[in-house]
């Protein structure tokens, strides 16, 4: 008897381990790891994933598998593992390793058929399962899933006569386009064309279209192209001449777009010194992590290309992840216009059903490259070349909920199991990985010239202390507004950058000084002009503007803060002529609108694009010759030890973007800490001075890349129970943990409140803490009954990103 290890659907500690299952002889042959089955598991039926085929088990009665759901594996031996490493490090169950490789259409309910590939398949295939397709082009998985006849129909599938289908009930479904094809021989169509009477005019056109095309056409398109009914369609089908049939197409976001083919170009000495350490790795079949560190607009994306193409010369695939907000339609054009149809695209901006579809064109090994954002990291690929991490520094790569993986960790575990080369990118490395660089870790492969030879734009520091004391309590600095004027009389573009979104980022009673909060969160409301109402931005609560305090009664009440909105207003007023592109989260909510906005601003159909995190990355507009930053301090004085960080890639990004071309270009930082290091470096491009200030820094408060952080977040709807299972479980650690181990807290979180839940904080620095997991799954077996009862949440990030 063959025995099946499963993981069953239900994310609990207890639950967190294979399960052994019999296997009924029909499936014997079929079932294979990586597929998904349906369980019974005490009194419900669940769905699960195979993860071992045993020949034994020390169970004495096992159950049978109810229901195999897929005919090949949904997910190779290599994910299988990775599953594991992830369970392992970021202390997730397995359930959820799994599935987060999948697309959201594979967890929905769904059927399944079993489809011929081409028609004249039929005749190719075992004689067992010939009849099953003598008048049909599909068959429901139904009829098949308890006979004998899995295996052959498996062989058939793997010899590519056969194809599987999901039709997915709730979420997305395989889109199919009706076509008809000739059912009888050349010859027999020929005589019958000749026998038709007179007043059938439109079935002998019909057939006689059909007859020319030699192929299966689109019923839609044959109707147009004979002008005939469907009711004479019908006629030839009653006969017996045509057949009608579903054929899948994939739906493809781009196919209303037409890619230019774009040729590699020249690179200059340094990007072909990096290119070729590159692809020395890929040729040797090696693994290394090369850390590309080069100036905005080096031209690292041409380095990519190149390095892409030698990998897919080589008959391999590459995975390049780009953060979710600069997967702008400008670098989905450029690596489509490069490579063509051996693309899919894979980003938060799809459907559920065109995200299905480019990740079955993956799993079916009908593309070899990969382009998106962080979860496309876990693309099907069987024999990977090499991943490459755009923009590698970006936060966006690290999942905050479970599993709370970071992409660049997945990424270097999959390339030393393929033996290839991890490329990450960026201007303004993250410290960790720029450390490990320095130490000889990474390979450091260095861009420092821009491709035109304008060098780097010119950037003023506008001190915005010295703008109020003489008088100006405009949003723009004079510095700023004269070169706006300028930009526009001379015909050329600028960007606004503010990092917030809404009109005013709170409001307060002038009298009393009450700040309108949200109700269930430790957060100030803000302001949305268009709608007038005031809205929670971490749990979507909204409420209508108040016009009198609620707490005094006053009618003071004032917006302070400045938001997109509010500045949109503003440009009108003082630049009248002026044509303006807002793009923020309110803008872009629609599908495509980002990517429409785009295009009108490259069109040049607006002067000034204004917006807020989305436009610092991966632009490339060449009439664009300003950039303003409108308040460069909002980050800086977060509480978080990456504020400095985020704060000078942040505005090196944005600053990026100007003069990218012949046009020469200019950014002015608006600030009111004009003394700040990471404001003042910036404005120098000088990465490598920022680098050495902040590892001072690091290094002296005992943060990464010195020390490795865990983070453990408690939340409960009393504030009592927060504090004390917080105060048990740094009580714990302290006697479980060296004394090397720095535990900081109990301590309220940053925003205390959200959603009505309390949370609590303590922090575990550390060096080298053997024993750490093992600690941490303690505490999470410890508190386990408590967590299920629903009240009480644990969260311990291993490598945290954010510190709210």
């Amino acid at each position: 008897m063959k025995v099946a290890a499963v993981i069953v659907d239900v994310p609990s500690r207890q639950t967190d381990r294979p399960f052994d299952y019999a296997i009924p002889k029909k499936w014997e042959d079929v079932l294979q790891p990586g597929m998904r089955v349906t369980v019974p598991f005490g009194p419900r039926r669940l769905q699960g994933f195979v993860i071992d085929i045993k020949s034994h088990s020390d169970v004495k009665t096992l159950k049978p598998i109810e229901e195999v759901l897929d005919v090949t594996p949904v997910l190779n031996e290599e994910l299988l593992e990775l599953g594991k490493y992830l369970t392992e490090t970021t202390l997730c169950f397995a359930i959820s390793a799994y599935q987060a490789m999948l697309p959201a259409a594979m967890k929905a309910k769904y059927e399944k058929e079993i489809r011929l590939v081409r028609t004249e398949n039929r005749f190719l295939l075992p004689e067992a399962i010939q009849p099953l397709f003598v008048d049909r082009t599909a068959i429901d998985w139904k009829e098949v899933e308890h006979s004998d006849l899995l295996w052959p129909l498996q062989k058939a599938i793997q010899q590519g006569y056969l194809e599987v289908v999901y039709h997915v009930k709730e979420k997305a479904t395989a889109k199919t386009v009706k076509y008809v094809e000739l059912a009888q021989s050349h010859e027999e169509i020929a005589r019958a064309i000749n026998a038709l009477p007179a007043n059938a005019a439109k079935q002998k056109q019909l057939l006689t279209v059909l007859l020319s095309a030699d192929e299966a056409m689109p019923l839609k398109q044959l109707l147009e192209q004979t002008d005939a009914s469907y009711a004479s369609l019908k006629a030839l089908t009653a006969k017996g001449l045509v057949v009608e049939k579903e054929i899948e197409v994939y739906r493809d976001p781009y196919e209303h777009r037409s890619f230019s083919k774009t040729a590699p170009l020249p690179l200059t000495d340094e990007q072909e010194k990096a290119l070729s350490a590159i692809v020395e790795r890929v040729r040797a079949n090696e693994h290394e992590v090369f850390l590309l560190y080069g100036v905005t607009g080096s031209g690292k994306t041409e380095v990519y290309m190149q390095a892409i193409e030698e990998v897919l010369r080589q008959g391999k695939e590459a995975i390049v992840l780009v953060p979710e907000i600069s997967l702008t339609p400008q670098m989905v054009e450029r690596f489509k216009g490069r490579f063509g149809s051996q693309v899919a695209v894979l980003h938060s901006g799809l459907s559920v059903g065109e995200k299905y579809d480019e990740w079955r064109k993956i799993h079916r090994k009908e593309v070899q490259l990969v382009v998106g954002a962080r979860s496309a990291i876990f693309a099907p690929f069987e024999n990977l070349g090499m991943i490459i991490i755009d923009e590698e520094h970006e936060t966006s790569y690290k999942q905050e909920e479970n599993p709370r993986y970071h992409a660049r960790d997945v990424a270097i575990y999959r390339a030393r199991v393929h033996g290839c080369p991890v490329v990450l990118g960026s201007a303004t490395p993250s410290l960790e990985s720029f450390a490990r660089a320095k130490k000889g870790v990474y390979q450091l492969l260095t861009l420092q010239k821009r491709i035109s030879d304008n060098g780097m734009p010119d950037v003023h520091v506008v001190d915005m202390r010295e703008e109020l004391r003489s008088g100006n309590r405009s949003m723009f600095s004079r510095s700023l507004f004269e070169k706006l004027k300028d930009r526009l009389h001379k015909g050329e573009q600028s960007v606004l950058f503010l990092n917030r979104r809404g009109y005013s980022t709170f409001v307060m009673c002038r009298d009393c000084g009450y700040v309108i909060r949200c109700p269930h969160c430790d957060i100030s409301l803000t302001y949305h002009r268009v709608e007038q109402r005031l809205k929670c931005h971490y749990c979507g609560h909204e409420e209508p503007i108040a016009y009198r305090c609620p707490s005094c009664g006053s009618e003071h009440i004032r917006f302070f803060g400045t938001g997109t909105q509010k500045v949109e207003e503003e440009l009108t007023k003082l630049l009248p002529e002026a044509r303006v592109i807002r793009m923020d989260v309110d803008t872009t909510s629609r599908k495509g609108a980002h990517e429409r906005l785009l295009a009108e601003f490259g069109a040049g159909k607006a002067d000034i694009l204004l917006g807020t995190q989305m436009i610092a990355k991966g632009l490339d507009f060449p009439k664009v010759t300003l950039v303003g930053v409108l308040a460069a301090d909002t980050m800086l004085h977060l509480p978080d030890f990456r504020a400095s960080e985020k704060t000078f890639q942040l505005l090196t990004q944005v600053s990026g973007r100007a003069g990218r071309h012949e046009l020469p270009g200019e950014v002015v930082i608006q600030t009111y800490t004009p003394e700040h290091y990471s404001i003042t470096l910036a404005a120098k491009h000088d990465y490598d001075a920022f680098y050495q200030r902040e590892m001072v820094l690091r290094k002296m408060y005992g943060y990464p890349p010195f020390y490795y952080l865990t983070l453990i977040t408690v939340s409960h709807p009393e504030i009592t129970k927060a504090v004390a299972v917080t105060e048990k479980i740094a009580a714990y650690l302290r006697a479980q943990l060296s004394n090397e181990a720095i535990i900081l807290g109990p301590v309220a979180s940053p925003i205390a409140r959200l959603h009505d839940r309390y949370r609590y904080q303590c922090m575990i620095k550390y060096k080298r803490e053997p024993n750490m997991t093992r600690v941490l799954k303690a505490v999470i077996d410890r508190y386990q009954h408590d967590v299920s009862q629903g009240d009480l949440s644990i969260t311990i990030d291993t490598n945290p990103y954010t510190m709210m």
